[in-house]
């Protein structure tokens, strides 16, 4: 079974005899329910570091509502065996205590970037990403740490952060991946009610379609409605935001006239799903 470490000093000690050996260190951040997607970063961390060490930690800061926070899936244990197959070096499974002490006062805020897409629908929710992470990556002494473009503008958060603040690691993005009928991979999909759950998969149909119209050239303006008309059809309940950012800096665009990414947020059987598109 992979080794399981819950102190930061046992971790550091770890990683400091790795780094005398001249080994790289790799870290993949995870919230735990781990499932395919989680399992791609960890597949391309071991391929690109010589060590790796996987994060498992429910980060109360990062979440809006005490229930969302309480209902999400906690499978320390069934994580820990799914890791087995990757030879992954370390699972760091800290304590609160090991990450917000009695006491701690600190909030890492990324401006501009955060305060769109899901910024705007989940106040404080990137402050208390990048606060975390940070953490994590002083923590681990990582040389580079592996996310998913799913979650594309936390990818860009995370970027910006550890760059603006002279963080020595290199933060590599890792493609979406999907169920088989195209629904992004996301521990929150265990959440969704079965009718909901085959629904669901019409939010990625959609988008893939304005994908393809984007690229030929017609604008958001001419798209938006239909689209959202489509998911409200679908059975979704609410859609909070779908827009045309650009790929680097997430600039609001109406046409693909430069590499862009379509963002989408929505609500479904109680729960908020995201998915995103490269367009262009």
């Amino acid at each position: 079974m992979t080794e399981i470490l819950r102190d930061k000093a046992a971790l550091r000690a770890r990683v400091t005899a790795w780094k005398r050996a001249g080994e790289t260190v790799g870290v993949v951040p995870t919230m735990g329910a781990l499932h395919q997607g989680h399992l791609s970063l960890v597949q391309a961390a071991t391929a690109g570091a010589d060590r790796v060490i996987v994060t498992i930690f429910v980060n109360p800061k990062q979440f809006n509502t005490p229930s969302d926070l309480e209902n999400y899936p906690r499978t320390e244990h069934a994580d820990a065996d799914k890791l087995v197959p990757f030879g992954v070096d370390a699972v760091y499974v800290p304590g609160p205590d090991e990450i917000y002490p009695d006491g701690f006062a600190t909030s890492v805020h990324v401006e501009g970037l955060t305060g769109i897409l899901c910024g705007a629908f989940r106040p404080g929710h990137f402050d208390g990403v990048t606060t975390v992470v940070s953490k994590l990556f002083l923590q681990t002494g990582a040389d580079r740490a592996w996310f998913g473009e799913k979650d594309y503008q936390q990818l860009q958060v995370v970027r910006r952060m550890a760059r603006d603040l002279d963080i020595p690691i290199e933060v590599i993005g890792c493609p979406t991946v999907r169920e088989p009928d195209g629904l992004a991979l996301s521990s929150r999909n265990l959440l969704l009610p079965a009718d909901a759950r085959a629904r669901a998969p019409a939010m990625g149909r959609e988008m893939r379609g304005m994908a393809e119209a984007l690229t030929a050239g017609r604008s958001m303006a001419e798209l938006t409605a239909h689209a959202s008309a489509a998911l409200a059809q679908a059975g979704f309940d609410k859609v909070e935001y779908l827009e045309l950012r650009a790929a680097d800096g997430l600039a609001l665009l109406d046409r693909a006239d430069r590499p862009a990414r379509l963002l989408a947020a929505a609500w479904i059987g109680g729960v908020r799903l995201i998915d995103n598109i490269a367009v262009g």
